[in-house]
C-alpha cells in the first residue's frame, strides 16, 4: 500500500542531501571561484526547510512509468532550485517585502538585498546546468525537453509572467478570470512543469502527457487556493512566514471574492477535478492523488 508520508519524507531528505552536495563553492566554481558569501546565501535560501513538493511531483509522475526515485532526483532538484530562487526574489523589498521565510530571516535580511538578488540568479542558472548534465538523463533529446519544460513553467509565460500580472493586479484590480490566469502562471506553471518533467523522464506518450497535464493544472489551482485560505486562517508561527498580507495589501484573491466557505467549497471541487484526471492510471497514480489531497488539507 502506498505511504504518502513516507514518500514525502524520503523525497525531502533526498533533495536536502542533494542540495547540500550541489551548493558547494568548489562545485559551483567556473572560470573563477564562487564567492563564499554568495554560496552561503544560496544555501540559506535553499537548505533546512521546505516540503520539497515539486520534486515529489517529478518523482511521482516518473514513477508511473517505472522510473525509480533516484533517476528522477536531478530533474526534481532543478525544479526545486528554481522554486527557491523565486522565493528569495519574492521576499525582496521591491516584491513582497517579507522578513521571514520558513521560520528564519529571509535572505535579504540575513545578508543584504544585492546578495539576495545574486543568490537567486545563481540558483536559477545552476538549475539548468543540472538538466544539461548527462547524469540527469543519458538521452540528450530528453534533457533538451526537460530544459524546455522548465523554461515554459518558470519564464515570462509561466511563473515570472504570473508575478508580473500579480503586480499589475495590485495596481489596477483583477476580475475573477484575471486572478485564475495569474495564479495558473505564478504558482501553477511550475507545478505543471514538475509533473510533465516526470512524465518526460518516463517517456510518456502524448495521451498520457495530456492526462497528467490536466491533473497538474488542477493540482496547481488547489495549491494556490489552499495557500490563499491559509493566508487568512493560519498564524505566522504555523506558516513560518507572514500571514494576512493579501488582505493588508488589498490583493485580489479568490478568497476575497468567494469568502472562506466559498473558497473551501471551490477547493474541494478542484481536488475532485485533479483526482478524476488520473482515472486511467488506476492505483499506480496513488502518489499523485495523495499529493493533490495534501495540497488542499495542509495546515502550513
Amino acid at each position: 500500500m502506498y505511504d504518502f508520508a513516507a514518500d514525502m519524507t524520503d523525497c525531502a531528505n533526498a533533495v536536502e542531501a542533494a542540495l547540500d552536495h550541489q551548493l558547494d563553492a568548489a562545485r559551483l566554481s567556473g572560470p573563477g571561484p564562487a564567492a563564499g558569501r554568495l554560496v552561503a546565501a544560496m544555501r540559506h535560501g535553499s537548505l533546512a526547510g521546505g516540503k520539497r513538493l515539486r520534486p515529489l511531483l517529478v518523482r511521482q509522475a516518473a514513477a508511473l512509468f517505472t522510473i525509480p526515485p533516484g533517476q528522477a532526483l536531478t530533474a526534481g532538484l532543478a525544479v526545486e532550485m528554481v522554486h527557491c530562487y523565486s522565493l528569495i526574489h519574492d521576499d525582496l523589498p521591491a516584491m513582497d517585502d517579507d522578513d521571514l521565510r520558513r521560520g528564519r530571516p529571509t535572505v535579504h535580511k540575513a545578508y543584504d538585498e544585492a546578495t539576495a538578488i545574486l543568490a537567486g540568479d545563481a540558483l536559477l542558472t545552476h538549475a539548468f546546468g543540472l538538466l544539461a548534465d548527462p547524469a540527469c538523463h543519458p538521452d540528450p533529446a530528453v534533457r533538451i525537453a526537460l530544459v524546455g519544460e522548465l523554461v515554459a513553467g518558470s519564464g515570462a509565460g509561466g511563473m515570472v509572467g504570473g508575478q508580473m500580472r500579480d503586480i499589475e493586479g495590485e495596481q489596477g484590480g483583477f476580475s475573477g478570470d484575471d486572478i485564475s490566469t495569474m495564479q495558473a502562471m505564478k504558482t501553477g506553471a511550475l507545478i505543471r512543469a514538475s509533473v510533465r518533467m516526470g512524465a518526460i523522464l518516463g517517456g510518456a506518450d502524448a495521451r498520457a502527457l495530456s492526462v497528467l497535464t490536466a491533473y497538474a493544472e488542477a493540482a496547481g489551482r488547489a495549491f494556490q487556493l489552499a495557500d490563499d485560505i491559509l493566508d487568512v486562517t493560519a498564524t505566522t508561527q504555523a506558516m513560518g512566514k507572514a500571514t494576512g498580507k493579501d488582505a493588508g495589501l488589498g490583493k485580489q484573491t479568490l478568497v476575497a471574492q468567494l469568502g472562506i466557505d466559498g473558497a473551501r467549497e471551490r477547493l474541494n471541487q478542484i481536488v475532485v477535478e485533479a483526482l478524476s484526471a488520473l482515472r486511467t492510471f488506476g492505483p499506480r497514480a496513488d502518489g499523485l492523488r495523495s499529493t493533490a489531497r495534501y495540497f488542499a488539507a495542509r495546515e502550513h
